[in-house]
């Protein structure tokens, strides 16, 4: 298992975190996604090395941006 944190831009309310949630979730591997809305962290755990064009293509179907 691997862990990476990455910050998301733009990210307003709880509808925002699930959005983003919902989408990182549905990228192959990730086991368990944690959003946290004041400081814009999203801790993913995955059972693979996630490449960060897709945590930032996921991201970005949520409507959202990586810092």
């Amino acid at each position: 298992m691997t862990t990476a944190t990455y910050t998301v831009t733009g990210m307003t309310c709880g509808h925002c975190v699930a959005s983003v949630r919902e989408e990182v979730a549905d990228i192959s591997g990730v086991v368990q996604v944690d959003v946290a809305l004041d400081s814009g962290a999203v801790e993913i755990t995955s059972d693979r090395e996630l490449a960060r064009t897709e945590v930032e293509a996921a991201v970005a179907e949520a409507g959202y941006a990586l810092a």
